[in-house]
Parts: structure tokens; C-alpha cells; sequence
């Protein structure tokens, strides 16, 4: 059946509905109400013929030629968003909740490269001049499933957007993955979309960019707007599960943007000032008023990519870099760093370690060279008793669980202050110089597993039967305990 005897079908429906609702009301006049079923019968038609009228109105746009409503839609949407929409099927058009336009598996191309294939396509049209598919007008856009592929060269893809009109109407994305990948098309890492609406507000007189995103299974909320120069941009970024808040104002320029962040966690701040040219990185981390000797310092070069990160610090928590559930640990699951093009380089030196005294004048060094993560020269000192370097050391994602490998020498400074702190028996208190072993180490279990352990290069059978799987507790009390009792057990072994 063609639009056109549709239409006229419709009409004909209308058309009988009218003469039946006539027929049942003129069967009941009589000299006496005529008058008055005339005047309500009137109003009642009045309004069926107007909002027969207004439905008809409505379904104009059923009967757009497809090619010429395709191109109008193209034409606008690059008016409105400098984007080239490419549809890869009809347009449907549909009248509820509000008058749109659906299409499936359309592309979008920036530049003339192709930036995103999505799902399903809502284009909402304004109710003015339906009569003529050359004067429909676009309002509100929504993209469902859409698949995003950046890189280094269109990664400021969202921003951009920022900078186009959303006064005569939104646009909002929904369940969509952004690919961050490299130029030669690997990717490096994934970020999901759950929401993202660009909107003008009416009280402030600008573009508001708010996304709801997750990043290595992290949920976080991002809420951006130019001023009114458009020389600078001020965003809000919330990581509710770290219980973080980040406060950012990057200024633009051709040549090269510098910003300013302030970072929020529970009571604690910390700021950081930065500068991104095209091809680098380069930042501080500080904190001005409650750890002045907290300082951070770091570079990033974009291509090759490559970056260092040095810093001072009284104390360093651990929990941030290690806990199981720790940004970092995440996002050395996701395997991203497992690429030959990836060089990095951290040192951190810290007197003490958050919430455990005992352990002073970390250096903590690691590097990521062709792939392989490891902690080699890592040093530490168990007050002034023992001093550890790691060494051979392997970062690696086993069964999805992160696992540490390595070898770890300790040197003894003073065996009679560690008989004393273990309250190991007299009897047993053998002069030990060096400890040496191998051992495994995994993140999300706790569990330690010793083995080839020397002490003064001799190997014990029965202390690597003690010390072989060592689990920790779940505070540093028990912890304590526990390796008081571990440590002296072998230590009785030792001395036989």
C-alpha cells in the first residue's frame, strides 16, 4: 500500500468517526434540545477537527521523499554540529514521545575520516514548516551505542563539540565505548559511556558538557564549560569510589595550553600545574600548605611515547599504589602498558611509609621498558635493623590477578635488635648477616610464596617449608603477630 492511499485511508477513518459520532447525537434531537446538543456538538467538532488538523499536520513528514530528507538531515547536522552523518539504511520517521527521525548503523566522520559508528540515531525535529522537508529544522539529537575511536590526533574530539550551538536543542549519547587507540590503529585502553549531554543553559548563557563515563572498571562524572572568551575551560571530574574530586582550569592557546588542578580527597588537597605542547607533558605536584615537601615532578612525551615521574615525599601510602582495589593496581590488570612503544620511569623517595613507622628511606623505582614492568633497585630500610633491595623483578597479570616476582636481598644491621623485636628465645639467637630469596607475590590474594632463601648464602630445607606461603591479615596488628610467630619458628629451625 502506497503513503498516499494511506493517507487517504486515514482520512477516511477520521472521516466515518465524525459521521458516526453525528448519526448517534442527531438520532436523539427532539424540538426541545436541539439547541443545546447544537452548541455542545459544535465545540466537540471544533476540537476533532482540529486536532484531526494537527495529527495531519504531524504526518506530514511520513511522506518526505527519502533521498531529499536524508540530505536535509545531513545538511543540518553539519550546520549544527560540523559533522558528517553517513546513513547506512532509511530514515524511519515516528511521531512519539516527540516527532523524530530513527536511523540504525549510521557513521560519523570528522575530517573526512570516520570517528564513530553508532547504534541507533534519534534526530528530534522542530513542529515549524513540516510542509516541506527543505524547511525541517533539527532540535534534539540522541546516539545509542555508538562505538568512538580517538587517537593522538583527534583526541579533543568532545571538546570541539563544546564549542558548537546546542541553544535551539541537545545532544545526548548513551551507552558508548571510546577507543583510545594508536596511530597505527592498536588500542591502548577503553572508556565506557553510560551518559554524555552537551545543553545550553538559559541562566548562565553557555554550553554545558556533563558525562557520566568508567575508566578501568573506575565510575567517574566530568562536568566542563568554556568561559566567555572561550580562551580557557573549567571542569569539575568526580571519582565517588576513591572518594576524589578534582577541580581543573586549562588555559588555550595555538602553541601550547597550561592549567592548574586542584585535587580534593576526604580533608586533603593537593594541586598540580601543568603544560601540554604537541608532542609533550610536562607537570608539578605539590602541596602548598599542609606537606610542603610533598613535590611531584614529571614529563610525558606523546610520540614516541615516553615519560618519568620524580618526587619527594615524607610519606608514601602504599594502599594508593598496591591495595587490590587501587587505581594503579587496575589499570596495570587492563595489560595497557604491555606495549614495545611504552617507555616510563618512576622514583619516589619517601622517609616513611603511611601507617607503618617501622619502614623509612623508601625509594621506590620502577620502569616500564618494551612491555615489561619491573621494581628493580627498589630499597627500603626496617628501621635500623635491616635494609632490602629488590632486584629481577617482573610485574605481570596471571588468571586476572596481578602478581609481583622478584628477588629481595636483606642485610642485616643488628641480629640482636631483631631477636629483641621478634622476643626470640636466647637460645636461638644465631648472628645472621644476609638474607636472600626468591619470592611471588600476589596483589588481589595477599599471599606471599619464599623460596630458595639463603641465610649467609645457605640454604635451610625446613625454613623454606616455614616461610614457603605467607598470607597476610587484614591489619597491621595481626600482621605483626603473625610474622612474629612465623619468623621465630624459623629461626628455632635455623639454629636446629
Amino acid at each position: 500500500m502506497s503513503k498516499t492511499n494511506f493517507f487517504v485511508k486515514y482520512l477516511k477513518n477520521i472521516s466515518n468517526l465524525i459521521n458516526n459520532l453525528l448519526e448517534k447525537n442527531l438520532n436523539k434531537l427532539n424540538f426541545k434540545n436541539i439547541s443545546f446538543l447544537f452548541k455542545n456538538n459544535k465545540i466537540i467538532l471544533t476540537f476533532v477537527a482540529l486536532f484531526v488538523i494537527f495529527v495531519s499536520y504531524l504526518l506530514l513528514p511520513t511522506f518526505y521523499n527519502q533521498s531529499d530528507i536524508s540530505k536535509q538531515l545531513k545538511n543540518e547536522l553539519k550546520d549544527k554540529l560540523d559533522l558528517n552523518f553517513e546513513f547506512s539504511q532509511n530514515i524511519k520517521y515516528n511521531l512519539f514521545p516527540k516527532p523524530h527521525f530513527t536511523t540504525v548503523n549510521s557513521i560519523i566522520f570528522n575530517n573526512q575520516k570516520e570517528i564513530s559508528k553508532i547504534g541507533e540515531l534519534k534526530i528530534f525535529i522542530s513542529l515549524n514548516n513540516l510542509f516541506s522537508s527543505k524547511k525541517i529544522k533539527v532540535g534534539n539529537l540522541i546516539l545509542n551505542n555508538g562505538n568512538f575511536n580517538l587517537n593522538s590526533k583527534n583526541y579533543n574530539f568532545f571538546l570541539e563539540l563544546l564549542n558548537k550551538s546546542f541553544q535551539d536543542g541537545t545532544l545526548i549519547i548513551r551507552n558508548s565505548n571510546i577507543f583510545f587507540r594508536h596511530l597505527n590503529n592498536e588500542v591502548l585502553f577503553l572508556s565506557k559511556i553510560f551518559k554524555i549531554k552537551y545543553y545550553y543553559d538559559q541562566k548562565e548563557l553557555k554550553n554545558i558538557f556533563y558525562s557520566e563515563n568508567e575508566i578501568f572498571n573506575i565510575p567517574f562524572s566530568v562536568e566542563s564549560f568554556f568561559n566567555e572568551d572561550k580562551n580557557k575551560i573549567y571542569s569539575l571530574i568526580n571519582l565517588n569510589l576513591m572518594k576524589l574530586k578534582i577541580e581543573n582550569e586549562l588555559s588555550l592557546d595555538n602553541d601550547k595550553k597550561i592549567g592548574k588542578s586542584e585535587f580534593i580527597f576526604n580533608k586533603l588537597k593537593r594541586f598540580i600545574e601543568y603544560e601540554i605542547k604537541k608532542k609533550s607533558l610536562y607537570f608539578h605536584l605539590y602541596d602548598k600548605t599542609d606537606q610542603p615537601d610533598f613535590t611531584y615532578k614529571g614529563k610525558f612525551n606523546f610520540k614516541p611515547f615516553d615519560a618519568n615521574l620524580e618526587g619527594n615525599s615524607n610519606e608514601i601510602n602504599l594502599n594508593y599504589l598496591f591495595d587490590s582495589n587501587a587505581f594503579f593496581v587496575q589499570l596495570l590488570k587492563t595489560e595497557i602498558f604491555n606495549n614495545k612503544n611504552i617507555n616510563f620511569k618512576l622514583n619516589i623517595n619517601a622517609k616513611n611509609i603511611y601507617n607503618n613507622s617501622n619502614f623509612q628511606n623508601i625509594i621506590l623505582n620502577s620502569k616500564i621498558h618494551e612491555g615489561l614492568i619491573d621494581t628493580d633497585n627498589t630499597k627500603f630500610q626496617w628501621r635500623d635493623i635491616a635494609n632490602f633491595e629488590l632486584s629481577e623483578s617482573l610485574i605481570f597479570v596471571r588468571n586476572g590477578e596481578l602478581v609481583l616476582d622478584g628477588k629481595l636481598k636483606v642485610n642485616i644491621s643488628d641480629s640482636n635488635k631483631l631477636y629483641k623485636f621478634l622476643l626470640t628465645p636466647k637460645n636461638y639467637r644465631n648472628q645472621i648477616k644476609q638474607i636472600d630469596f626468591n619470592f611471588t607475590y600476589n596483589f588481589d590474594q595477599k599471599i606471599a610464596e619464599l623460596k630458595d632463601i639463603k641465610i649467609d648464602n645457605k640454604i635451610n630445607e625446613n625454613i623454606n617449608k616455614i616461610l614457603n606461603n605467607i598470607i597476610l591479615k587484614k591489619n597491621n596488628l595481626q600482621n605483626k603477630i603473625y610474622f612474629k610467630n612465623l619468623f621465630n619458628e624459623a629461626i628455632k629451625s635455623y639454629a636446629g
